[in-house]
């Protein structure tokens, strides 16, 4: 229970000196929930504004002459599951200024390994797709973080700078699924060497997909946008998976009916209303080999979409094979694009023989071949041209699920004897 507090003026009657002295006052707490709520994303110092506005559309602080709220209450009304909104502060410090070696970088986002009050975390740095409402992000911010599934790595928190989103995921021990499965030194080996495991974490990423699209409880469907095996963490020493960059898309402004490039900063507004804002041209993101064909031609994120790089990393499983490479061709003396999409259109027309020619020979054809060629169907509906066509995450997910099953049974029944002896008397 909070200790009483003395009454307090209505929010109606506060100066906007006095909220700035009180917001003042709590700059150095960190560990409180009054700097949570100083903290709201406001990359140009407009945080008691925003504050103030809330407090004046409030009915229950306009009806009330006097409050014994706190900034611990307000943040509560803001924040049910009391999500982190890092101070900038706290970001650059924990990076050493973003000097610290980058754990990953791409022509997109720059990641750090650091500690944020005393947890280790990674922090991504992204640039805002379009213009957002303060409060259309810390609402964002804060449904994201009330998400959670074993499949999908949690957001803990974010922070804004300028044009710049700072998001804090929690760290998880393991190696990407394009490692786990080309291993670039030894090109023979790979951690996921049983058909088990890649069917384990074919189900994990399905399952972790149909949670963002359909269940997360919230009333809203979430696309992901980010589906590739680069961002699923294979977890040790259980080989399960984890899908990375869970609530980028929303938060970085990539899912509106039009994604469009701004140099527009953050700022609080009262209307609803998303602006627009010119641009040269359609801009958007994408990993080639994982970009639906109607992706590349509008840009726009859908769950369908989703379907399709799921659809393209289930065949990476499968064959142990890029989404999408380029090969010497000695006959015409050039390189030919190879996709594995191709590839499997091809074994699958030539039939069982097709594809167990095309699964990845390090399995050393240890696997149920009925269940192989059933999940390269699945993967081959989810990569269909026409989005229509491709099947939904949940059913998806349920016939993976069946899949896992009928391979665990598979494996017990060929599984080495343990229990016999050996007897060696004379007969």
């Amino acid at each position: 229970m909070e200790p009483k507090q003395k009454p307090r003026r209505s929010s109606s009657s506060k100066s906007p000196a006095a909220a700035k002295r009180l917001s003042s006052s709590n700059d150095h707490d960190h560990q409180s929930s009054s700097s949570t709520s100083q903290n709201l994303i406001s990359p140009n110092g407009s945080t008691e504004s925003f504050i103030l506005n809330n407090l004046k559309n409030s009915q229950s602080w306009a009806s009330s002459k006097s409050s014994h709220h706190s900034l611990t209450s307000l943040k509560g009304v803001l924040f049910p599951e009391q999500p982190h909104i890092y101070n900038f502060t706290e970001i650059r410090s924990a990076t050493q200024n973003f000097l610290k070696d980058p754990f990953s970088s791409s022509s997109t986002s720059t990641s750090w390994r650091c500690v944020l009050r005393g947890q280790e975390m990674v922090v991504i740095q992204r640039k805002f797709r379009r213009p957002m409402e303060t409060d259309e992000l810390v609402d964002q911010v804060a449904m994201i973080c009330r998400s959670h599934h074993s499949s999908l790595i949690p957001l803990k928190g974010a922070s804004v700078s300028g044009n710049y989103i700072y998001l804090v995921y929690e760290y998880t021990q393991g190696v990407n699924l394009s490692e786990a499965l080309r291993n670039r030194r030894n090109p023979n080996f790979t951690v996921l060497s049983n058909w088990i495991s890649r069917i384990q974490i074919a189900s994990d990423i399905a399952h972790g997909l149909d949670y963002i699209h359909h269940s997360t409880g919230l009333g809203l469907g979430f696309v992901h946008n980010h589906i590739k095996s680069t961002s699923i963490i294979v977890t040790e020493p259980s080989f399960h998976a984890k899908i990375c960059h869970f609530g980028t898309a929303e938060l970085c402004g990539e899912t509106p009916s039009e994604i469009q490039d701004s140099d527009s900063e953050i700022k609080p507004k009262k209307s609803p209303e998303l602006k627009k804002c010119g641009s040269k041209g359609l801009k958007f993101e994408g990993t080639r080999g994982y970009m639906a064909p109607e992706f590349q031609w509008t840009g726009m994120a859908t769950v369908k979409s989703d379907v399709y790089a799921f659809g393209v990393v289930v065949l990476e499983l499968i064959s142990g094979k890029e989404a999408m490479k380029y090969e010497f061709d000695e006959e015409t003396g050039g390189y030919v694009r190879v996709s594995v999409i191709e590839t499997a259109v091809k074994a699958s027309e030539d039939g069982g023989v097709g594809v167990r020619g095309w699964v990845d020979k390090r399995l050393k054809d240890s696997y149920p071949v009925e269940v192989a060629e059933k999940l390269v169907r699945i993967g081959l509906e989810c990569v269909e041209t026409n989005p229509k066509n491709r099947p939904d995450m949940g059913r998806v997910a349920g016939r993976v699920s069946q899949m896992y099953l009928e391979s665990k049974t598979w494996a017990e029944k060929f599984a080495p004897l343990t229990d016999f002896t050996v007897s060696l008397a004379p007969r």
